[in-house]
């Protein structure tokens, strides 16, 4: 259970995708406009990690890697579909995010007019193949750890999006100058909470 809580404790602060790896950018800078919209993309980035990562945990250990069907039979002991990874990862990250998209429409469609193309968006968003890629480059145990992971992940996601969206409500009642409004103040203000989760990497887990 420690073991755990370490994983999700590090995934969100010392991994954390936006800061740590700068994956999801497009859509992090994109929709964080508002506390709102931020909040629901990523609520629905935290359900399609949390389902996807330890979805193709059990692809990636019962059927692609290396020996992975020898539960079928003896004979497929040699067989290796680890270079159907990306198709298979990106299949069943395509099909959660239809799932979410009918989801959101059917009882939130306010919210899923205003998300607009970024909820469809999450299928080629690379903090979520991220999410799967680093769950088979890391290993882990078991499919707890890998379910861990991908909470952990999406909430950090979560957590970093809707700090800036909140940052940025504020930001528009300041005096910033004028060839730093938009996106200019918005990858200053990235960069400053990069900079402060870095703090984080220190904590030994």
């Amino acid at each position: 259970m420690e073991n755990l809580l370490n994983i999700f404790i590090k995934s969100i602060f010392i991994d954390n995708m936006i800061f740590a790896y700068f994956l999801g950018m497009c859509s992090y800078l994109a929709v964080s406009k508002t506390v709102k919209t931020s909040m629901g993309l990523g609520l629905a980035v935290i359900f399609v990690l949390g389902i996807t990562v330890p979805v193709d945990y059990l692809l990636e250990n019962y059927i692609l890697k290396e020996g992975a069907l020898v539960w079928l039979d003896e004979s497929f002991a040699t067989v290796d579909l680890s270079f159907l990874s990306f198709i298979m990862f990106i299949a069943v990250i395509a099909s959660m995010v239809q799932l979410v998209e009918m989801i959101v429409e059917k009882f939130a469609p306010t919210l899923y007019s205003s998300l607009g193309i970024f909820l469809p968006l999450i299928a080629v968003n690379c903090a979520i193949l991220g999410g799967s890629l680093f769950m088979q480059e890391r290993a882990y145990n078991n499919i707890a750890e890998a379910t861990a992971f991908g909470l952990g992940s999406g909430v950090g996601w979560l957590l970093a999006i809707v700090g800036l969206a909140a940052i940025r409500e504020r930001i528009r009642y300041s005096n910033v100058p004028a060839p730093l409004r938009g996106l200019g103040i918005t990858f200053i203000v990235t960069g400053l909470m990069g900079i402060a989760f870095m703090a984080f990497m220190g904590i030994k887990l």
